[in-house]
């Protein structure tokens, strides 16, 4: 038996034959087939739309559903949710509300903005607006509206929820403190006015709403940190709305906390300096907010004393709030003013109530006093009013305005209080009055008024109009006698003038230093002064020799042999114009 030999190629259609005769088995290899390029395109698509799918689900957050009262600026599949100005949702479809007042706005979030829906988480939409004094949403001109969002405190999770109308003023993870401040109405408030603190501005009013009775307002201020610790229980909050006007005793007086407020309004607040500060204000804490800076400051209740005055003279130009003064030094203020009709004097009196701090004029006469003494107040209060004169007066504090005070002070002589010191029936003290200065002096106008209608004016006016006439005629008079002056006496005088002119120059002349006169003058003085000389020696020589009166001169002796000594003049040798007197030898007997 031949053994099988390998496996030759056998040609196509033939049957293998083996050598026994017996056809052989034959191998035939199959062709692979290729796959078409027909499906790649769509094994690609199905690949990466798998991809997609689960690239989706894994990074997609939960879908939540927004209403807001209108869809304006938001379109469907383009409009971003952004935190922080990050895209964390995008808005997938806009539908009217079932109850048609609003629209429903579904919107996918991401993965990471899951932790953030939570139940006081707020949404609205983004686009240019103006509150406050300051411009926001400016970059939605460009890039179009968005919806922005602000995270909550809450631990409850939520996926429906409310948008706001109007953006925030402050997001919840802003550090600072909020607090309520109510008023009888909203002034200039608005979301968006700022908060001032001795003039800067350090938070906001985030919302304003009307009191569920219709009564007053409520606004939610928030301040910054650190400025929240300024904010303290005994703080005071005003409207420091545009330029604050008060017309008072003192005059006008404008005031205003910045440009801002002046446009926009504003609030202010502050610690009155003469209270304690106080502990630090819890948040949502609820204050008085005040019209002005003056109501808000006064004092409480416990800082005043009060008193009560009555006057019958007119009250016209005294307000509520007006100043009560001490000798020009603010002590109290005036608390209200009433009408009353006095059944004893059958008149009509205005009872005027004020308060006296007790941090001013009070506290100051504790000091004074003894130091561990108290103080008997009724005995120091009927001592001022019986011994000293304490009384009240109005006063008026601006002319211009007519604006009025009420001034407490020690009047002198003063008249006494006939039933001594008193209270009204509710407790307060009464202290006693004196008329006004203001009303002094119009009744002293007054009477000046009565004096000046007794003057005769109409004869008075006669009597001007009859001295005026006789003035005219003097006036005549002297005009002619001034022009005969003129025409007559004037020419006189200046001739009269010109020789005086003349004889002053003549004796001008005269009396020159080179003129005949003075040389002649000269010569008569010189001859007097040799006259002089020689009647000096002939006194001289009598005094030595009175007998010559007798007897004539001695033959040997001369006036020219008498020694100078004698004559007490130094001796001068005899002119030759000097004539020798006769001697005679012998006076005859």
């Amino acid at each position: 038996m031949t053994e099988p030999g390998p496996l030759e190629a056998v040609p196509p259609g033939a049957t293998p034959q083996a050598d026994d005769g017996i056809p052989k088995a034959h191998v035939a290899r199959r062709k692979r087939r290729q796959i078409s390029l027909v499906w790649i395109i769509p094994i690609v698509a199905v690949v990466v739309g798998v991809y997609l799918v689960v690239h989706s689900l894994r990074s997609n957050g939960p879908s939540i559903d927004i209403q807001f009262k209108t869809a304006e600026g938001l379109e469907a599949g383009k409009t971003r949710i952004k935190y922080k100005n990050v895209d964390i949702g995008t808005v997938q479809t806009i539908t009217l509300g079932k109850d048609k007042k609003g629209v429903l706005v579904t919107a996918q979030m991401t993965r990471n903005a899951t932790d953030l829906l939570v139940d006081d988480t707020r949404f609205w939409i983004v686009k240019p607006r103006i509150a406050g004094g300051q411009i926001s949403g400016l970059t939605t001109l460009l890039s179009g509206s968005y919806i922005g969002m602000d995270i909550g405190k809450s631990s409850e999770s939520r996926r429906e929820f409310t948008g706001l109308d109007t953006q925030p003023s402050v997001t919840t993870d802003e550090p600072g403190r909020e607090f309520l401040l109510r008023a009888g109405d909203s002034g200039s408030l608005d979301i968006g006015t700022p908060v001032f603190f001795r003039r800067f501005q350090v938070g906001e009013v985030t919302a304003v709403n009307l009191d569920a009775d219709g009564k007053g307002v409520t606004a939610r201020v928030f301040i910054r940190s650190p400025n929240e610790r300024y904010v303290t229980q005994n703080t005071r909050f005003w409207e420091a709305s545009g330029i604050d006007v008060s017309i008072n005793g003192s005059g006008v007086k404008v005031d205003t906390q910045s440009l801002a407020s002046v446009v926009v309004g504003g609030v202010a607040f502050q610690t009155p300096k003469d209270e304690p500060t106080g502990a630090a204000a819890d948040n949502d804490a609820t204050f008085a907010l005040f019209n002005d800076e003056m109501t808000a400051m006064k004092r409480s209740e416990a800082q005043l004393e009060k008193y009560i005055a009555f006057f019958d003279d007119s009250i016209r130009g005294l307000t509520v709030g007006a100043q009560v003064e001490f000798r020009g030094f603010v002590v109290g203020e005036v608390r209200s003013i009433e009408m009353e009709f006095d059944r004893e004097t059958r008149e009509f009196r205005f009872p005027v109530e004020f308060a006296l701090y007790r941090d001013v004029l009070p506290a100051r006469i504790a000091k004074a006093d003894k130091p561990g003494m108290p103080i008997d107040a009724d005995a120091l209060y009927e001592r001022a009013i019986n011994k000293r004169g304490l009384r009240a007066q109005l006063r008026s504090g601006n002319l211009l305005t007519g604006a009025k005070y009420l001034a407490i002070d020690f009047i002198k002589d003063a008249p006494p209080v006939p039933k001594g010191p008193m209270r009204d029936p509710s407790g307060n003290r009464i202290i006693p009055t004196v008329p006004g200065t203001f009303d002094e002096l119009q009744e002293t106008l007054s009477s000046i008024s009565k004096k000046i209608d007794r003057i005769p004016f109409e004869q008075l006016a006669t009597e001007v109009r009859k001295t005026l006439q006789q003035l005219q005629v003097t006036m005549k008079n002297a005009d002619k006698l001034v022009s005969n002056v003129n025409d007559n006496v004037a020419p006189e005088i200046a001739a009269t003038l010109t020789e005086v002119r003349n004889t002053m120059k003549n004796a001008t002349d005269a009396l020159a230093v080179d003129s005949p006169v003075q040389q002649d003058l000269r010569g008569t003085l010189t001859e007097l002064d040799r006259a002089a000389a020689s009647l000096r020696l002939l006194t001289d020589y009598l005094q030595r020799h009175p007998e010559s009166l007798l007897r004539g001169k001695a033959p040997d002796l001369s006036f020219g042999d008498i020694p100078s000594k004698a004559v007490g003049a130094p001796a001068e040798p005899p002119s030759p114009s000097t004539k020798t007197m006769p001697t005679n030898p012998e006076p005859s007997r």
